[in-house]
């Protein structure tokens, strides 16, 4: 394995990448309503990315993927092709937007309700993003990444919900996927230690029930294989001297941490 570790130039590359994943996400958060289609978000992500943030939408034809998002509805697990799918209320959708600026990756997902979902599917949202909180905190120069699988794995677990082990997160840098497997499991003092300038994907996903997926024909929509409801929730960070930085942070965060006076 031999990961990337980052410059000063190419981390600041990398901010402004992981800026416009968030500003988009941001953008895209405005328009969620039943009656639309999954083609309809990625239309207008793709738009956002070319017309607005003059760059280009990495999943367009990665590897032979046909668009320019995921969208990932209720028990898709990942990595859901946006088509006709009408969104109904009640249905919960991840969004999962990766930009190309200057020959740099901002990789960023999100869950989004529709409308008003059920206790279970929001309990579930919710899980998955305090769990990659729980994890993006411990980051730190020394860190093993079975610590930081561990602090995940435990937390979903005791909240009844299973954690998906066919996908993680991964580096990434100029290359959409570079060295370094980010496990949402594992065994407190095993895995790589963390060095400052790793820059990463944090991305756990969650199944209300099993933890068992399966691919379906299309070679990309992952689903639940009990058809049970999934989410995910995904940051870009960099391991600094100091701890760690989140290079995708949205609009509402930002302004939490008191990085943004003006929304």
């Amino acid at each position: 394995m031999q990961v990337i570790l980052k410059t000063p130039a190419e981390q600041a590359a990398m901010r402004v990448a992981g800026r416009l994943a968030a500003d988009c996400l941001d953008m895209i958060g405005e328009h969620i309503q039943p009656g639309m289609t999954t083609g309809d978000i990625d239309t207008l992500c793709h738009r956002y990315h070319v017309e607005v943030q003059d760059a280009i939408p990495a999943p367009l034809n990665y590897r032979g993927f046909p668009k320019s998002v995921c969208t990932s509805v209720n028990h898709v697990v990942c990595h859901g092709i946006p088509g006709e799918k009408r969104l109904k209320a009640g249905d919960i959708v991840n969004i999962d937007v990766t930009v190309i600026k200057d020959g740099f990756h901002g990789d960023s997902s999100r869950m989004y309700f529709v409308g008003t979902p059920n206790v279970q599917a929001r309990r579930l949202a919710e899980t998955c993003h305090e769990a990659l909180w729980r994890g993006i905190e411990l980051v730190r120069p020394g860190l093993h990444l079975g610590d930081l699988g561990h602090a995940i794995q435990t937390y979903v677990e005791a909240q009844g919900f299973s954690v998906v082990r066919e996908y993680c997160g991964h580096g990434i840098g100029r290359i959409f996927h570079e060295d370094l497997q980010i496990l949402h499991y594992g065994t407190p003092g095993e895995g790589l230690a963390l060095e400052a300038g790793m820059i990463f994907t944090i991305e756990p996903m969650i199944n209300a029930g099993r933890r068992h997926v399966k691919l379906l024909p299309d070679g990309w929509t992952v689903v639940t294989k009990d058809h049970s409801l999934s989410a995910q929730w995904e940051h870009m960070v960099l391991v600094t001297d100091a701890g760690v930085e989140v290079l995708t942070l949205g609009r509402e965060d930002r302004m939490r941490r008191g990085l943004e006076v003006n929304p």
